[in-house]
């Protein structure tokens, strides 16, 4: 928890449904009347990714790397000062695992540094999340137009296992989703196990009629 918000993040690979049940699980607690934010994968909007990506200049390295776990940890920050709770996708435990998939990590290099340096920092931090659910199936990743997705095809099965065990290695709890299940489904049985667990968010009080 941060300060007084309900923190819930949604973990898996690429292409497992992580967005689109993060803002389906936000619709449906705003229904509850619940003030909710996502917050949004930050690779999609990172310079660094944009210009490896799009441009095809350089590629993945250990300052793009610190630059997305910064901002997802950045846009947790923010997202939970104005609301009661926050929905994320992913963990930085999530951006540190890839991490470790895309760079050379050499012992006592630089990137092996820091990267061990940013796997004590998730360790001290795991208790924020008050629930992290995983998404356990795979969709296809071959979507037209998706630059962003296209970079990443071939590491979804690798990911997968670094995800997991990075999560494990610093203590961040997971939940597995059935899989199988359609977004509706995963979003009642999340809020099912959410309510189960004690974990809930005060309704946004709404003024009286004018």
């Amino acid at each position: 928890m941060l300060r007084d918000c309900v923190v819930i993040a949604v973990e898996g690979t690429h292409a497992s449904g992580k967005t689109t049940l993060t803002h389906a699980l936000a619709a449906y607690y705003r229904e509850q009347s619940i003030h909710v934010a996502t917050v949004e994968e930050p690779a999609r909007h990172s310079p660094f990714i944009e210009e490896i990506v799009v441009h095809g200049k350089g590629q993945f390295d250990l300052e793009t790397e610190v630059d997305l776990f910064a901002a997802q940890l950045s846009a947790q920050l923010r997202a939970a000062r104005q609301h009661p709770m926050i929905i994320c996708d992913k963990t930085i435990a999530n951006v540190l695992a890839y991490a470790w998939i895309v760079l050379e990590t050499p012992p006592r290099s630089r990137a092996a540094v820091t990267l061990d340096a940013m796997n004590t920092f998730c360790r001290a931090w795991a208790g924020t999340y008050d629930a992290v659910f995983y998404c356990c199936d795979r969709f296809s990743q071959h979507q037209q137009g998706d630059p962003y997705r296209a970079k990443v095809l071939d590491l979804q099965s690798a990911a997968d296992r670094v995800v997991r065990s990075t999560c494990a290695s610093v203590g961040q709890n997971v939940i597995d989703i059935p899989p199988g299940m359609t977004t509706a489904e995963r979003v009642r049985w999340i809020a099912a196990r959410l309510a189960k667990l004690g974990i809930t968010a005060r309704p946004t009080a709404v003024g009286p009629a004018s």
